[in-house]
């Protein structure tokens, strides 16, 4: 009998993981990694913060270097990209024409840049942020005095803005909604970030759109809808991703909003799975479907889909969290953002250290914490109790976060 084999497209940090945690987990089959790339799986979160500060080389962003893939018996294969999976006998076709058998398949074939529509990417200046390679070129082009304008008040916007600031640069920001992070964050917690930017002397344009990009060879500047030009060197697009589904769609798996997987990381395809920003999943705790663009999902449900693989069977569903670097705070996020949220905060906005926490029927559904990252993990247990408590209890500074949250077991919260 043929040895067991799992193939994992996609050697992101999601691939990655998973190989890695097979192997933890006491997977003795044949482990195949396959990623488009030429780099071996790598983690972002720095791409955007500590390599284009110039602070740490991009090479530190590798979650292994190559000789630990083969010293663990896995078969990893970059620059390989899977144009196709025949899921009835189980092959994957690769773009070199190589067909590979799998007995299980994880999807880990994560996201791209969106696109603004329009825009002569072909212009010099002209900058997208997702891989090591467009972190580096990014990184050399910040130098002290030019002008850079980001398209894009999102998080990966805000977190260029905030490197590029502290490189020397002058940074505009251009966001379409009239506020920033408006997917992320309920717009009181949003405006204070957007008084930090203020105060740092990052110029906003809020509730405006692009309406072109000028230059001939290279960027010269951005005109806006409402007429303002934008004299520019460098334009970075930073307005979302798109989940990569059609792999897993011309493959007869569902998709709605990225591949549709349950609690243990299966798609509606016997024998394949998927993990990572790609996937819609469904969150037992928070009862619902959620798709997540988070370093935390892109490791903790590729460890999940591994081990569920591997026959130790377990539903993946965790509390949202996320964190983010600007102007020199700390920024962290547990839960999700809803509308109708109440807002009430601990300690000052504006005025140092402080949270802000999201409320629904006097429970805790988010929390955002501003350089106090070590109070997260009870706001998180808070989140998991749903235990109700009073807007007095959270706003007193005298008394402990953690007491606030009961000694019982998560349970579910309502959608």
């Amino acid at each position: 009998m043929a040895p067991e084999r799992i193939v994992i497209v996609g050697a992101g940090q999601a691939g990655g993981r998973a190989a890695e945690a097979l192997r933890n987990t006491g997977f003795k089959g044949e482990v195949l990694l396959l990623g488009e790339e030429a780099h071996e799986p790598y983690e972002r979160p720095a791409l955007s913060k500590g390599v284009l500060l110039g602070e740490e080389p991009a090479a530190r962003t590798l979650i292994h270097p190559r000789a630990w893939y083969a010293a663990q018996k896995i078969d990893l294969r970059t620059g390989t990209r899977v144009e196709a999976i025949a899921p009835v006998s189980q092959t994957v076709l690769t773009a070199q024409g190589e067909r590979i058998e799998y007995s299980r398949l994880l999807l880990c074939t994560g996201s791209r840049v969106r696109p603004l529509v329009g825009a002569n990417e072909a212009l010099r200046g002209v900058h997208y942020l997702r891989t090591i390679g467009d972190s580096e070129r990014l990184s050399a082009e910040l130098r002290p005095g030019r002008r850079i304008v980001i398209i894009g008040g999102g998080f990966i916007g805000l977190e260029v803005a905030s490197s590029a600031a502290r490189r020397g640069l002058s940074v505009r920001v251009v966001e379409r909604q009239g506020a920033l992070l408006d997917r992320a964050l309920p717009a009181e917690i949003a405006a204070h970030v957007e008084s930090l930017h203020r105060s740092q002397g990052v110029q906003l344009h809020l509730g405006v759109s692009v309406a072109r990009i000028h230059g001939s060879e290279a960027v010269q500047g951005v005109e806006l809808a409402d007429g303002t030009n934008l004299e520019a060197d460098l334009v970075v697009v930073g307005i979302g991703i798109i989940p990569n589904t059609e792999l897993a769609e011309a493959a007869g798996a569902v998709s709605s909003d990225g591949i549709v997987v349950d609690e243990y990381c299966r798609t509606s395809v016997a024998n394949i799975y998927a993990a990572g920003d790609a996937t819609n999943h469904y969150n037992l705790l928070l009862d619902r479907r959620i798709r997540l663009e988070s370093w935390q999902n892109a490791q903790n449900q590729a460890v999940a889909a591994a081990r569920n693989m591997s026959g130790n069977a377990k539903p993946y569903a965790e509390i949202p969290w996320f964190w983010s670097d600007q102007l020199g705070r700390n920024i962290q996020m547990v839960g999700m953002a809803e509308p109708g949220l109440e807002i009430i905060w601990r300690g000052e906005p504006g005025a140092g250290r402080c949270m802000a926490f999201g409320l629904r029927e006097g429970r805790v559904r988010l929390a955002v914490a501003f350089d106090l990252g070590g109070e997260i993990r009870h706001a998180r247990r808070l989140i998991e109790s749903q235990a109700p408590v009073t807007e007095r209890r959270l706003t007193d500074l005298q008394s402990k976060l953690k007491d606030l949250v009961p000694d019982k077991a998560a349970r579910p919260l309502a959608a």
